[in-house]
C-alpha cells in the first residue's frame, strides 16, 4: 500500500500541462503574452506585445466582441477540432476549441485554447489561455483531449480552484485580479475534456494531479505483454516537469539580478518565488548583508541577529504584516527548522506542518502566534549561500489545499536559492565597494570654512552614477596671508578610483604650492611640472583664483577648465569671465595667463566641473548658459543658491559624471578691518 501511495504522488508530481496566457485590448492588440505563450508559438514577448491578435492566434477575431448577452456556463463551448474565427460583431461569448497554429521556422503548434471576453475599466478586453494539447493528449490509450468550460462549483474541490484561479493570471493589482477571476468564474471554469462525463480543471499549480494520477495507472497499448512498460507516458510526462522547472529556473533567473542595489535585488529575489513556486516567502538576511560589511568567522548561532527584509504573498494585502513584518531584526531559536537550515546550509522540507508540530515550532518564539501562518501548511526553507557562507534564508510555504513540497520542490528551491545567493553577494559586494568608495571620496574632500573673511562660501558635491561613484572632481579653500582666499576647482581625467587617488595627489601639491603665496599662473605651471614627473596619464584640469577682500580683486589663471560665471549685485546679472583657457595640467610646454579683476562687495563667483553642465549630444554652450542664468537666480541663502543651480541643471539627478562645485559670495573688508 505504501508503494502505491508513493507511485500516485509521484505522478502528480510528473502531471503538467504548460500554460500561455494572452491579454488584448479593445483594438484587438496583444497588451500581455506571457513567456508560456512565447515558447508554445514561437513568439518573443517584445515582439508579440503591441501587434493584432489575430495575427499571433488566427482562430480569434480581429477585434475583441463587445458583451451584449449574458453566457450560461456549464456546456462546452466548442467541440475539439477545427474552429472558425468569429465576426467582428459576433455577440461576446467565452469560446474554446483546439487548433494547430504557425509558428515561426517551427512546424505548426497544436494547441487548446480558451478566451474570455472581458468587462474591465482598464484596456483588457480579451484573455485567451493555450496550452500543448501533445502534453494533454500523451497516455498511449487513444484519448483525444478537448476543452472546453464547467461551474467550477460542480468541479471537485471548487473553493480551491477558485481561490487558486488567479496564479494561471499574469501578474496584475489584486484589483485587476480579482475583477477578472470574477468573470472568469462566472462565464465557467476552463476544463479538459477527456470524455462525455471525465473534466480535469486547468490550474497552475504544476499540473493536472488527477489526470496525472490516473494516467500513470493505466497501461500502455501494448501492455506488458508487448514489452512496452506499464503506465507508458510516465517518461515523457517526468520529462515534462523536469523541462517545466528548468523553464521555470530559466525564467528566475532573467528575472534576478537586473540590478547591483540590494533593495531591488531583494524584492526581485523573494517576488521571483510568488505565486507560481509558493503562496508565500519571505526573506531573512544577515546584518552584514544589508551593511555591506565582511561577516565573523565561524557559522551563525543562537546570537546571530537576521533582519526580514521582504515577504510576498498572495493573501490579502496586510494579512501577515503583523505576524511577520518586513523590517523586524530577530534572532531565531535553536530548536526550529528555520535554525537548522541557516547552521547547516541546507534546504529543510516538512510536507505538512500538523497542529502539534506548528505549535511546538510557534511556542520557540515569545510574543508571536506562528500558527495562524504555518499550521496546515508544506514549508520549505532554502540557504541562501554564496562562497561557502550563509547569507541568509528564505522561506516558503504552500496553503493547505496546494500540492505539497516534495523532494523535486526541494531540489528546485534549492538552485533557486543558490542562484539567489550569488546575485545577493554580488549586490552585497557592490554596496561594500561603495561605501569604501563615498567614505574615500569624504575623506578626501575639504572641509571648507563657510564664513573666511571677507566672503561667504557653500559648496555642492555630487558623485557620478558610474564606476563606484568616486571620481577625480574637488574643490578647495585655502587662507593666504593677508585675508585673502585662494578658490580652487579641479577635475582630472577619468573616473573611477585611480581618478581619486590622483585627485588627492593633486588637491594636496595645490595646498602645498599656496602656501608658497606663488600668482595663479606661476602656481598652475608648477602644478604642471609636478603632474609630468610623476606620470603620463596624469592629466587635470584647473580653475585657481586669489580674492582680496580688501582690494575686492581677483587673480585668476585656467588650465584647460570651464570659466567660472559672476554674478553681479549691482543688477543681479550674470556672465561668464572672459578667461583664457589655457591647456589641461599635464599636457607641459604652454604658458599659463593671470588675469585680474575688480568686482563689487556682494557679486558671487561660480565656479563648478563640467559634469554639471554638459550632457551628451548637446552643445556645451546650451549647458554654460543654463549655469549663467540660474545662477542668477535669487535665493535666500548661498546653500539655497547652490540646490537651484543643481536643480537647474540635475533635475532628476541622473548625470553619470561627477560634480563639483563652489560658489563664494565676494563682501570685501573696509578700510581697518585688518588681516591675518
Amino acid at each position: 500500500m505504501g508503494e502505491g501511495v508513493a507511485s500516485e504522488d509521484a505522478a502528480a508530481e510528473r502531471g503538467r500541462l504548460p500554460l500561455g496566457v494572452v491579454i488584448a485590448d479593445g483594438d484587438g492588440l496583444v497588451s500581455h503574452w506571457s513567456s508560456g505563450a512565447g515558447r508554445l508559438l514561437g513568439v518573443a514577448r517584445h515582439e508579440a506585445v503591441g501587434s493584432p491578435l489575430r495575427a499571433r492566434l488566427p482562430v480569434l477575431g480581429s477585434r475583441p466582441p463587445q458583451l451584449e448577452a449574458p453566457f450560461s456556463p456549464g456546456v462546452p463551448v466548442a467541440p475539439p477540432g477545427p474552429v472558425s474565427p468569429p465576426e467582428a460583431d459576433d455577440v461576446a461569448y467565452p469560446r474554446a476549441g483546439r487548433a494547430r497554429l504557425p509558428r515561426p521556422g517551427r512546424p505548426p503548434a497544436d494547441v487548446l485554447w480558451w478566451s474570455y471576453p472581458l468587462v474591465c475599466p482598464g484596456p483588457d478586453r480579451l484573455l485567451v489561455l493555450v496550452a500543448d494539447a501533445t502534453v494533454a493528449d500523451t497516455g498511449g490509450d487513444g484519448d483525444r483531449i478537448g476543452c472546453g468550460f464547467a461551474r467550477h462549483t460542480a468541479l471537485p474541490g471548487a473553493d480551491a480552484l477558485a481561490r487558486r484561479l488567479p496564479d494561471i493570471l499574469p501578474r496584475m493589482g489584486p484589483a485587476r485580479g480579482a475583477r477578472i477571476v470574477a468573470q472568469m468564474l462566472e462565464w465557467g471554469y476552463p476544463v479538459l475534456e477527456i470524455s462525455r462525463e471525465d473534466r480535469v480543471p486547468i490550474t497552475a499549480d504544476w499540473g493536472v494531479p488527477k489526470y496525472a494520477r490516473r494516467r500513470a495507472h493505466r497501461p500502455s497499448p501494448g501492455g506488458a505483454a508487448s514489452g512496452g512498460p506499464p503506465g507508458g507516458t510516465g517518461l515523457d510526462l517526468e520529462h515534462a516537469a523536469v523541462r517545466e522547472r528548468l523553464e521555470f529556473l530559466d525564467e528566475v533567473s532573467g528575472r534576478i539580478g537586473s540590478s547591483l542595489d540590494l533593495e531591488v535585488t531583494i524584492r526581485e529575489v523573494t517576488s521571483a518565488a510568488v505565486p507560481r513556486f509558493a503562496d508565500f516567502a519571505g526573506t531573512h538576511l544577515r546584518a552584514q548583508v544589508l551593511a555591506g560589511d565582511a561577516f565573523p568567522d565561524g557559522p551563525p548561532d543562537v546570537t546571530t541577529v537576521w533582519h526580514r527584509v521582504w515577504v510576498e504573498h498572495d493573501d490579502e494585502p496586510g494579512r501577515w504584516d503583523d505576524t511577520v513584518p518586513v523590517g523586524e531584526a530577530l534572532a531565531f531559536p535553536e530548536h526550529t527548522p528555520f535554525f537548522q537550515c541557516m547552521v547547516t546550509g541546507e534546504p529543510v522540507l516538512i510536507p505538512h506542518i500538523g497542529d502539534e508540530l506548528g505549535d511546538r515550532i510557534s511556542a520557540q518564539f515569545e510574543k508571536r502566534d506562528l500558527r495562524p501562518l504555518i499550521n496546515g501548511r508544506s514549508i520549505l526553507i532554502v540557504p541562501l549561500k554564496a562562497r561557502q557562507v550563509v547569507l541568509g534564508f528564505m522561506v516558503l510555504l504552500r496553503r493547505e489545499g496546494r500540492r505539497r513540497f516534495t523532494g523535486m520542490d526541494r531540489t528546485t528551491g534549492a538552485e533557486l536559492a543558490a542562484r539567489a545567493g550569488l546575485v545577493l553577494d554580488n549586490a552585497r559586494m557592490y554596496t561594500y565597494q561603495e561605501n569604501i568608495a563615498e567614505t574615500l571620496q569624504e575623506r578626501m574632500l575639504p572641509r571648507v570654512d563657510p564664513h573666511p573673511p571677507g566672503c561667504d562660501v557653500a559648496t555642492r558635491y555630487l558623485p557620478g552614477a558610474r564606476l563606484g561613484r568616486v571620481g577625480g572632481d574637488w574643490f578647495d579653500t585655502i587662507a593666504l596671508p593677508g585675508s585673502r582666499l585662494a578658490l580652487v576647482v579641479g577635475d582630472v581625467m577619468g573616473h573611477g578610483l585611480h581618478s581619486a587617488v590622483k585627485m588627492g595627489q593633486l588637491r594636496t601639491a595645490v595646498q602645498t604650492l599656496a602656501a608658497l603665496d606663488l600668482p595663479p599662473a606661476q602656481l598652475l605651471r608648477h602644478l604642471d611640472d609636478l603632474a609630468r614627473r610623476l606620470g603620463e596619464r596624469y592629466l587635470a584640469t584647473c580653475l585657481y583664483a586669489v580674492y582680496d577682500p580688501h582690494a575686492s580683486r581677483l587673480h585668476l589663471a585656467n588650465a584647460g577648465h570651464l570659466p567660472p560665471v559672476l554674478v553681479r549685485a549691482a543688477d543681479g546679472g550674470s556672465e561668464l569671465f572672459d578667461l583664457p583657457t589655457g591647456v589641461p595640467i599635464g599636457v607641459g610646454g604652454v604658458p599659463f595667463e593671470t588675469v585680474t579683476r575688480d568686482v563689487a562687495p556682494g557679486d558671487r563667483l561660480v565656479m563648478c566641473t563640467d559634469g554639471l553642465v554638459e550632457v551628451r549630444g548637446q552643445d556645451i554652450g546650451e549647458g554654460l548658459a543654463a549655469l549663467c542664468e540660474s545662477a542668477a537666480h535669487p535665493a535666500a541663502s548661498m546653500d539655497d543658491a547652490c540646490d537651484t543651480i543643481i536643480r537647474a541643471l540635475n533635475p532628476a539627478g541622473g548625470r553619470k559624471d561627477d560634480v563639483a562645485l563652489l560658489m563664494a559670495r565676494l563682501n570685501g573688508l573696509g578700510p581697518g578691518s585688518g588681516g591675518r
